[in-house]
């Protein structure tokens, strides 16, 4: 088949000449035309929760609790009708899925404890570094930091943080639903898996631009700087997308980009440069890159198909025409 706008929107190639896409089985509209459908609701699905977070008028800054709790129901509304969209795309492209929508978005219980913990464990791996530099900075011991993490007390103070809130539940659990659980499986069919990997990213790192207009509104410093920190940010979040993109497709399960999410929203981006004037730096240094090294050796096997059982978006792609894709095994 042709391709539609060159090569990173592209349809599946059929395998074998006797079979359809399942669109085409079906008598739904063209090929191209469900490339833009699928484009034009991952776009709708981006500005309605970015358009979510300011409905509210308010002079307040965005880390003001009462403009948190604002966004708080605005955002967990576009969230839930989210999964509308998908339905929507369902039927003006003539797609059949295979399996229900939850399980297409990932919600499911097989594989559910591997793809809870091993994903975690792997971005942990990643941050080894970082959780050294943040340990050997640390004035408390390990017994003592496990105290006040087990802590009831700890937790209670958490949940009634709203900053705690939306950087380690609300945002990781709402972004991935939208970004990932919804996108993901309208972009699959038209792009397939390993170009929907960096595909879906721009959309989840444009979404973050709107943080230009809250930093220039209140002069939180200099315009050259904002755009730049923007574009490194957009940077950074298209990465992290791709990223908890794979984890999606690999695992077919929500939970392990929502878990990673909130764990990179917790951890922050590196702090390379402290490494390198901290006094044990060469210790931190090796941490780092002995972190990356093992990341890179298990990525593959920690997100192996095997481990999960049967792969959502694989079962929608073989319906689609495309029974090889590489990231299924």
């Amino acid at each position: 088949m042709a391709a539609l706008g060159g090569d990173g929107l592209r349809l599946l190639s059929v395998s074998r000449p006797e079979r359809q896409p399942e669109s085409a089985a079906l008598g739904g509209p063209g090929p191209g035309l469900c490339c833009w459908v699928s484009v034009f609701s991952c776009l709708s699905l981006a500005c309605s929760y970015v358009g979510s977070l300011y409905v509210w008028k308010s002079e307040l800054p965005r880390d003001h609790p009462a403009v948190i709790k604002r966004r708080f129901t605005s955002v967990l509304v576009v969230s839930s009708l989210s999964p509308l969209c998908v339905l929507l795309w369902r039927e003006l492209t003539g797609i059949q899925p295979g399996t229900s929508l939850l399980t297409l978005m990932g919600f499911r219980l097989e594989g559910i404890f591997p793809a809870a913990l091993l994903p975690l464990l792997l971005t942990m791996i990643l941050f080894l570094g970082p959780l050294m530099q943040l340990s050997m900075d640390c004035s408390c011991d390990l017994a003592d930091g496990l105290k006040v993490v087990l802590a009831p007390r700890s937790w209670a103070r958490c949940l009634t943080d709203m900053r705690w809130l939306r950087n380690q539940v609300i945002a990781p659990l709402t972004e991935e639903l939208v970004f990932r659980a919804c996108m993901l499986p309208m972009l699959a069919p038209c792009t397939g898996l390993g170009p929907a990997v960096f595909t879906c990213p721009l959309f989840f790192g444009v979404a973050h631009f709107h943080h230009i207009f809250e930093q220039l509104r209140f002069r939180q410093s200099s315009v050259g700087s904002i755009f730049l920190s923007a574009a490194f940010q957009f940077s950074y979040t298209a990465v992290f997308g791709a990223y908890t993109a794979f984890l999606f497709i690999r695992t077919g399960h929500l939970i392990g980009p929502v878990l990673c999410h909130s764990f990179c929203n917790y951890m922050g981006f590196p702090a390379v440069c402290a490494a390198l004037e901290h006094p044990q730096r060469w210790p931190l240094l090796a941490g780092y890159a002995l972190g990356v090294g093992l990341f890179l050796l298990l990525l593959q096997p920690l997100t192996d198909p095997k481990l999960y059982g049967s792969l959502p978006l694989c079962v929608l792609l073989e319906r689609a025409g495309d029974s090889e894709a590489p990231l299924c095994s």
